[in-house]
């Protein structure tokens, strides 16, 4: 069974920067994408970013231009820096893999707590 073991969030304040990281218990390179998710109070999880093997990451229209994603698949690994942190940003981040094909696997860590506030 794969793990996923994040480090990284806390209290920040508004404005502020925080870097999450995820480490996978198997090669990154068996992942067909490694990505973010967080999930607010009230609210569903949802994608911030994700990063396949090959191209381009995704990033949430919301955190476009402050969020940056970056995997290493030698170090199994999947990082998100987080700028210019907004209140908004507020939630439980999930380190999530995928590998397979379809009906894919999904793996997820035990999720992190962010809290942006003055």
């Amino acid at each position: 069974q794969v793990q996923l073991v994040e480090s990284g969030g806390g209290l920040v304040q508004p404005g502020g920067s925080l870097g999450l990281s995820c480490r996978a218990s198997e090669s990154g390179f068996s992942f067909n994408t490694m990505a973010w998710y967080r999930q607010s109070p009230g609210k569903q999880r949802e994608l911030v970013a994700a990063k396949g093997r090959y191209g381009s990451p995704n990033y949430a229209d919301s955190v476009k231009g402050r969020f940056t994603i970056s995997r290493d698949n030698p170090k199994n690994t999947v990082s998100l820096q987080m700028n210019s942190l907004k209140p908004e940003d507020t939630a439980v981040y999930y380190c999530n893999a995928q590998s397979g094909t379809s009906p894919y696997t999904n793996y997820w860590g035990q999720g992190t707590q962010v809290t942006v506030s003055s």
